[in-house]
């Protein structure tokens, strides 16, 4: 009997997969705890694909020959586990695509800036007239494009939780924007566990790939050892230091004897992470083969990322901005820290060991209301509520808009920024950042 490819949980990337496989010819069964959306459902049927949802069929899917598990489902999941136990691989389905591909693969990992890097690269090769496409945490599934076709370059989002199941996927130019605290509650609750899944992304590189990492970033600079990888190493600072850097007014970046410079006034997106990110995707773009006049164009010209640091409209002079992709405390940091007017703070959500005293300066100096909106904002009120001239308990977005649109003044900024994962009162964050944009709208 040949035993099935098991794959768990039938989104984007679960979809993907179950697709490649079947074009391999293997024998595929799709299992979601929850409810399939309709149009990955329609997709299962239509492709002839064996699936079930609301519930795991354990005893089936114990006989797997192979499982491709949904980055949202924890290695600590019972049946992961058991998996494990009796010997069945695991893994992501970047792994999975990696075996079907030869395309030059570009990886960008980091608790901050990796969307917006993600992004800004994939712009600036495209405008270079290269084969690249987007996929891993943003963009289409790679397997569901190596269905159709192997193209030159995967330009890839890769969180923690697709990198702890890849094993022999082989990233020829990684990127590691930073490192800071996050998804602490999938690790145990050890920094040191998530610092070491970062930087798996290395794992399987050889010296014909690069990696490009933030020389500033204080824990990347103490835990990266030139042993971990053979690969050319490209680091970025903001000081005249590395392959891309800051000198004076302009920013160096240089790679393969080619060099781009150019005033950093003209960058696209403004603010020092931005500035970071910017170094970041012009150093891969250079290294993937991207013309000179492809980078200045591509690094002045990106338009930024959805719910980030994302402008959603002016009521009774009041700015609203929706930061809702600010899922930890370092991205909440960098947009408390870009703002330079009087701040209505809406924070909270699913606490993923968060540690706040690090915001405690901004908060004391820019934020003059504080909205709390979560299931459960006791932490927040305990850490900021003898700080914050004004706090707030809420519930829902409709409440968090409605209290900090009574506390607004003219010239104020109601900002969204949560530092907190999205799912005690949305789907995810782009849930959470619609609804705010289209209550902002109604308002206007």
């Amino acid at each position: 009997m040949i035993k099935e490819f098991v794959i768990l949980g039938a989104g984007e990337s679960g979809v993907g997969a179950a697709l490649l496989a079947k074009a391999k010819g293997l024998k595929v069964f799709v299992s979601d705890k929850g409810d399939i959306p309709q149009k990955y459902r329609d997709e299962l049927i239509c492709n002839h694909i064996d699936f079930e949802e609301g519930k795991h069929s354990n005893e089936r899917i114990l006989n797997a020959a192979e499982v491709v598990k949904s980055p949202g489902i924890p290695d600590s999941a019972p049946l992961v586990v058991a998996l494990r136990n009796k010997g069945i691989s695991v893994i992501s389905d970047i792994e999975f695509a990696g075996r079907f591909s030869k395309a030059h693969m570009i990886g960008i990992t980091g608790s901050n800036g990796k969307t917006t890097t993600t992004l800004w690269l994939h712009h600036i090769l495209t405008l270079s007239g290269l084969d690249a496409v987007l996929s891993g945490n943003v963009g289409v599934s790679p397997c569901r494009e190596l269905v159709a076709r192997d193209p030159d370059v995967f330009v890839m989002e890769l969180s923690s939780f697709q990198l702890d199941n890849m094993f022999k996927f082989r990233v020829n130019t990684a990127i590691l924007t930073n490192i800071t605290p996050d998804h602490l509650d999938r690790y145990d609750y050890k920094f040191e566990n998530y610092i070491q899944s970062k930087f798996r992304i290395l794992q399987n590189q050889t010296e014909e790939d690069s990696f490009i990492w933030c020389a500033d970033d204080p824990v990347v600079q103490k835990h990266f050892e030139r042993s971990m990888t053979p690969a050319i190493s490209l680091p970025f600072s903001s000081d005249d230091d590395g392959a891309a850097y800051v000198d004076g007014h302009d920013l160096i970046i240089a790679a393969d004897e080619r060099r781009v410079r150019m005033p950093v006034e003209k960058l696209a997106l403004k603010g020092r992470h931005n500035l970071f990110n910017a170094l970041a995707s012009g150093l891969a773009a250079l290294k993937a083969g991207a013309s000179l006049e492809a980078v200045m164009l591509g690094l002045s010209t990106f338009k930024g990322v959805e719910h980030r640091l994302e402008h959603a409209g002016i009521v009774d002079g009041v700015t609203y901005i929706n930061d809702s992709k600010a899922t930890n405390v370092n991205s909440a940091w960098y947009a408390l820290e870009s703002m330079d007017k009087p701040v209505i703070w809406i924070a909270g959500g699913t606490d993923k060991g968060n540690d706040y005293e690090e915001l405690m300066p901004l908060v004391k100096s820019k934020v003059k209301a504080l909205i709390c909106m979560g299931v459960d904002n006791s932490k927040l009120i305990s850490v900021f509520g003898e700080v914050v001239p004004q706090v707030c308990d809420t519930k829902s977005i409709d409440e968090a808009l409605q209290q900090a649109r009574a506390i607004a003044k003219s010239g104020d900024v109601v900002l969204l920024s949560p530092a907190c994962a999205s799912f005690d009162l949305f789907q995810n964050y782009e849930h959470r950042g619609r609804l705010f944009k289209e209550i902002v709208m109604q308002m206007m």
